[in-house]
């Protein structure tokens, strides 16, 4: 009896869901918004690393946890900022709770193909949370320019770069957040993940989505 596979076997496809704690299956080619869950990019984003974990600290620095700070940012950047303005901002890095933080050096050698992937699982979480499925130009730079501050702070603060280095690669800290107590220390998973979720919740309050 022969060992090879069947030409079924064979001709099946390679599974691209991934199955969450809350029992969703997310299709990464095909990620639909009913599918998203609040808790499952909570949980995933607190334990995922910034900067591949090359961080001082007993803990990772999480993306749960920059994701807050950078929603932080915003209202000193824009302090008219919506609520809805601030929810896009708060969720800007939830695509990572599926596909990890990669570091932008990889991503510019993976190319076209997972920004694609990238930005379709993206716009799958806005709408689940109804935000639009595109961010909008104006909305995506001033959120661009909280996370760019956000790592210039991770960068001094918990990463290894001295002042000199980070005011090369992210420019320096716009003058509203000179004065600004702005704390990159890493939290426990735990405690990063309940942020986020208070974030979130107090913002769809402010949105009227109890």
């Amino acid at each position: 009896m022969s060992d090879r596979p069947t030409a079924a076997r064979k001709a099946a496809p390679p599974r691209a869901w991934q199955r969450m704690l809350s029992g969703r299956r997310l299709d990464l080619l095909d990620p639909s918004p009913i599918d998203v869950e609040i808790e499952d990019i909570a949980h995933g984003l607190s334990r995922v690393a910034r900067w591949n974990g090359q961080t001082t600290g007993a803990w990772g620095y999480s993306v749960a946890q920059h994701s807050v700070l950078v929603e932080f940012l915003i209202t000193k950047l824009a302090p008219k900022a919506t609520p809805e303005e601030r929810m896009t901002a708060l969720l800007h890095d939830a695509g990572e709770y599926v596909v990890g933080d990669m570091i932008s050096p990889f991503k510019a050698a993976l190319g076209y193909d997972y920004r694609e992937l990238e930005d379709r699982l993206q716009s799958a979480i806005h709408i689940r949370f109804g935000l639009p499925p595109k961010t909008p130009e104006r909305l995506k730079k001033l959120i661009k320019k909280a996370d760019r501050a956000s790592a210039y702070v991770e960068a001094i603060s918990i990463a290894g770069f001295s002042v000199t280095e980070a005011r090369q690669f992210w420019g320096r800290l716009p003058s509203p957040l000179e004065s600004a107590r702005l704390d990159a220390t890493p939290e426990p998973p735990d405690e990063a993940k309940n942020a986020f979720l208070d974030r979130f919740q107090s913002l769809s309050t402010a949105l009227g989505r109890e």
